[in-house]
């Protein structure tokens, strides 16, 4: 890739980059509100934890919550603490955090592949659907994927021969530590493929200052958290929530041992085609490859025998398969039939716009089969689609292969826009609390039902103090009940 390009180039270069990154990763944060269990939860002990100026122990609402280590909480009471707004604070942190990881992916795999590879690869990452899904969300497994593959990154560019620096194996110590602070041992047991290829400089591996990086960064709070809580922290943290994930089925995340595969596969999408199209020979013919491969290999293994199993665990393997990816596309001239397969596969983007809101009001067989006047709708793009399929052919069969990536991604972030605009409101109504509590009538006595936990959390998060069961309140003015898609308000005149 040649630097020697006129300065407007690369200014409007760099803004077309700023534009399409505050699309994928700002636009919308704050277009829906909390979703899931966990994001309000997580976000309510950040903000509990601003609040209280104790940054040990976390606490739900009062309550020791010990499922989790603290770096998510500490991002979420950093953001509190500047005074940024309930809807953005918890997601703010975790969007800069993917953004902020993107230039450095860039730089440790150009060193490793060059830039043109490095840039594939940046582009892939950035812009497939479960990296982007995670990197808006308020949940620990963005902060744990960013620093466990910057660990394993900074030893890329060492292999074959080289003996690691004690600086580098100090930075590496340093992003594991933080690993560890975001989702307990799990960082170390995928940190494994990387002990396993420097084991001949286990001497080196053995040196002081990086074990004492480590030990001052990730130990200083599990020290103090077990010494202010006893043996109650050791019971739910690493019992319950560390060793019992991969072999209990108390916690009901159960799932059979191929669940990963449909998960990667859509995970990746757009670029689904070309990351299980990566030839055998690329794999395998370079150690640095090889170590991408083992470092993929392993944890998808180790996620698929693992008892519990929820998409957003496989994400910390999320660079290494796209480094390949990256690898292959600047290097396989095949990739043109690929590339152009991708640019017809974005049909399905118009789809999913319109189908979203139905499958989030009445779940997701309400769409099976398709309604006729959405497939028509989808026909009306095919010959947008089929130009853009020929144009990113031709551009990899004349060898700007990069060319042809970063059109597709702009292609992509275009339908990323629209998406956006069209279905997070209906995402809002549909799946979170906060439209719920919005439409509440003033009033000082409101009492919740057996409604699902995600309505529950997300309006406890909502009113800052968790609102009582009705079974102790029977007589409140407005009462929060269960119902088949949403919960219904019933408000009763005294």
């Amino acid at each position: 890739m040649s630097w020697e390009r006129p300065r407007w180039q690369w200014l409007l270069a760099a803004l077309a980059l700023l534009a399409a990154l505050w699309v994928l990763y700002l636009y919308g944060l704050t277009a829906f509100g909390l979703v899931t269990p966990d994001e309000p939860r997580y976000a309510a002990i950040g903000r509990a934890m601003a609040a209280s100026g104790d940054w040990v122990t976390p606490k739900l609402w009062g309550t020791p919550w010990f499922e989790k280590p603290a770096l998510l909480y500490w991002m979420v009471a950093s953001s509190f603490a500047l005074g940024i707004p309930p809807d953005l604070a918890p997601r703010l942190p975790v969007a800069l955090l993917s953004m902020a990881f993107l230039p450095a992916y860039w730089w440790l795999l150009r060193r490793a592949f060059g830039s043109a590879a490095a840039w594939a690869a940046v582009v892939f990452l950035s812009t497939s659907i479960g990296w982007l899904a995670y990197s808006q969300a308020a949940v620990t497994d963005l902060p744990l994927a960013v620093t466990s593959s910057l660990a394993m990154l900074l030893l890329l560019d060492v292999l074959p021969d080289r003996v690691p620096e004690v600086g580098r194996l100090c930075l590496v110590a340093l992003c594991l530590a933080l690993a560890v602070l975001a989702k307990g041992l799990l960082p170390l047991v995928l940190a494994l493929p990387a002990l396993w290829i420097f084991r001949r400089h286990w001497k080196r591996l053995l040196h002081p200052a990086p074990w004492a990086v480590f030990l001052l960064t990730a130990g200083p709070w599990y020290l103090l958290c077990w010494l202010r809580n006893g043996y109650v922290f050791i019971d739910v943290f690493f019992v319950q929530h560390q060793f019992g994930r991969f072999t209990s089925t108390a916690l009901q995340h159960v799932q059979p041992v191929w669940f990963y595969v449909p998960v990667l596969l859509l995970g990746m999408f757009p670029w689904t085609l070309m990351v299980v199209a990566i030839p055998r020979r690329l794999l395998w013919d370079d150690p640095r490859s090889r170590y991408l491969v083992l470092w993929f290999a392993w944890g998808f293994i180790f996620f698929s025998i693992a008892r519990n199993k929820l998409p957003g665990y496989l994400l910390p393997l999320w660079p290494a398969w796209m480094a390949l990816a990256g690898l292959a596309a600047m290097r396989v001239r095949a990739f043109g039939v690929l590339q152009a397969a991708t640019a017809l596969m974005l049909l399905a983007c118009p789809l999913a716009i319109e189908l979203a809101p139905l499958a989030m009001a009445s779940g997701i067989r309400s769409i099976v089969p398709i309604p006729l006047a959405t497939a028509m709708h989808a026909t009306l793009l095919l010959p947008p689609a089929f130009l853009l399929a020929v144009i990113v052919y031709f551009l990899n069969r004349s060898g700007r292969r990069l060319a042809a990536v970063l059109l597709l991604a702009a292609a992509f972030t275009g339908l990323v826009l629209v998406g956006k605009r069209l279905t997070l409101p209906a995402l809002d109504y549909w799946a979170s609390a906060r439209s719920l509590w919005r439409s509440l009538p003033p009033a000082q006595d409101v009492c919740v039902g057996d409604i699902h936990r995600t309505w529950r959390y997300g309006l406890n998060y909502y009113s800052v103090t968790p609102l009582p069961d009705c079974s102790a309140q029977p007589r409140a003015t407005v009462q929060i009940l269960p119902a088949a898609r949403r919960p219904r308000v019933v408000i009763s005149r005294k």
